[in-house]
């Protein structure tokens, strides 16, 4: 004599459930939901479970099981309400000679709860007025700033708030993605084909783990990286050019920093970054020559010493 709790989890598919509790749903006296809408109903049925509908009645359930094993498939909100009275009634004695368990008929996966955000960001689009004007332009603007927040807990060493600031970068990838899907022209994608493609490019450029190349240290995969990025924009266009790609719209220090690593790789001659002009920006485009040089990183440099300067200023305004 025992009441079966069946939990599934509604990130997976309903009828994709557990050896063990196929085992227990036709070994069971009876099987019993608490809607003709449950989602695991139909698949139930097909596979030739006799089910019941029957009233969430904790009492209800725990009689029936006095005479067999009664499986509940709980709904997919888990039913806690429920368990809640069934819990109350063990321990006040109502569900004496009868066993109480919980099986789980399906997990969650790694990254289930990205499915919840895709839901959450569907529903937000349609119902909140906010979220249902923005548009890629108007967004770029929260996605440079949740970014450069992750910059910033990165640097502080802020390991704990890292989670909170990449939830908030991940939710801009979502809601680009759900503006994206809208669309009806070819120009139309959904977080599927954002995630498909980035899974695509990173077997495409890793042939040493997903294919037959052999590396022999970072360097090799780093050149490989490179090669395949080369071929990759000679496929898009007859005039590629080594620079294809670089996002100007990025802090000056980066960019000059990145123009001048790209024509690096590409064998650009060095008089080509001389007398490109005379003033503050030919001084600092020659920094950021000078800094990679030295092995440094001019954007990250000049952010320290900022940092220095604002914790200089906020201690003399404390002291004043």
């Amino acid at each position: 004599m025992a009441l079966v709790m069946l939990a599934t989890t509604h990130r997976v598919a309903p009828g994709v459930l557990t050896w063990p509790a196929w085992q227990t749903l036709r070994s069971a006296s009876r099987v019993l939901v608490g809607s003709e809408d449950h989602p695991q109903l139909p698949y139930l049925r097909e596979a030739g479970v006799p089910v019941e509908v029957v009233p969430a009645d904790p009492r209800t359930l725990i009689e029936a099981a006095r005479s067999g094993t009664v499986v509940w498939v709980a709904a997919p909100d888990g039913d806690e309400r429920l368990l809640r009275e069934i819990g109350t009634l063990v321990v006040s004695g109502g569900a004496e000679t009868v066993d109480i368990e919980v099986l789980h008929a399906s997990y969650d996966l790694p990254g289930a709860r990205l499915l919840d955000l895709v839901t959450v960001m569907d529903t937000l689009r349609r119902e909140c007025p906010w979220d249902r004007e923005q548009t890629h332009a108007s967004l770029v603007p929260y996605l440079l700033e949740e970014s450069y927040e992750v910059l910033d807990t990165v640097e502080s060493g802020d390991l704990h708030g890292l989670r909170e600031e990449l939830g908030d970068v991940l939710m801009q990838v979502a809601f680009h993605s759900v503006v994206a899907s809208e669309r009806s022209d070819d120009t139309r994608f959904t977080i599927d084909d954002v995630a498909g493609g980035i899974v695509d490019k990173l077997m495409r450029r890793h042939p040493h783990v997903f294919g037959d190349v052999t590396v022999a240290d970072a360097d090799e995969v780093n050149a490989n990286w490179e090669q395949i990025k080369a071929a990759e924009r000679a496929e898009k266009s007859e005039d590629h050019s080594i620079l294809d790609g670089v996002p100007m719209g990025q802090p000056a220090l980066s960019l000059a920093a990145q123009l001048q690593r790209r024509a690096a790789r590409a064998g650009a001659p060095e008089e080509l970054a001389a007398d490109l002009g005379e003033g503050l920006g030919a001084d600092l485009f020659a920094l950021v020559a000078r800094a990679r040089a030295e092995g440094h990183d001019a954007e990250a440099d000049l952010r320290d010493i900022a940092r220095r300067f604002r914790d200089r200023v906020q201690e003399w305004e404390q002291d004043r």
